[in-house]
């Protein structure tokens, strides 16, 4: 569940991710369409057929809209991760707990914020808040603060065949 853009400009901005993604031969698989509804909403976006370095892929876009794409394994999907320059939150889909350690190691994923197996909600209440590169090298939450000088991340494990809502909000 996601509620509207903020405004008409991230509206536009969502619309040009669109249609770069299918000038740069991405193929929309779902969505790519405003809502005709009032207020600023918009259809969640799955985008196939881009490269992990095309320029739209490596680039924040603040809407939402999801690049897929085939990879051999997982120390490559670590390398594209990495070719960005933000760094804020990632989420890990995976049955092995060998690789989340991998994920989370010191030659792993650079994103402040980790979810395995659920997606990106942010971040847990009370936990450290910040992110890597771009995004910024510190955390902000009460004793964390100390911690700026580490590479350090939050991680959110999810080991249930569900995705619950985050901090247990049921919408009825």
């Amino acid at each position: 569940m996601y509620g509207p853009m903020h405004n008409e400009k991230g509206v536009q901005l969502y619309l040009k991710t669109v249609k770069e993604a299918e000038v740069r031969s991405g193929k929309i698989e779902y969505g790519g369409k405003v809502i005709d509804r009032e207020g600023f909403y918009v259809e969640p976006t799955i985008v196939s057929g881009l490269q992990h370095d095309s320029p739209l892929v490596l680039r924040e876009s603040f809407c939402p809209v999801l690049y897929i794409m085939p990879f051999d394994n997982l120390d490559q999907v670590i390398d594209w991760n990495n070719e960005v320059e933000a760094g804020l939150s990632s989420s890990l889909f995976t049955s092995n707990i060998t690789d989340l350690f991998k994920w989370l190691g010191p030659n792993g994923a650079d994103s402040g914020i980790v979810n395995v197996n659920c997606p990106t909600n942010g971040a847990e209440i009370g936990g450290a808040f910040g992110g890597n590169k771009a995004t910024g090298w510190g955390r902000e939450a009460g004793s964390d603060s100390w911690k700026q000088y580490m590479r350090r991340s939050t991680c959110t494990i999810n080991f249930s065949k569900e995705l619950p809502l985050a901090q247990g909000i049921k919408f009825e």
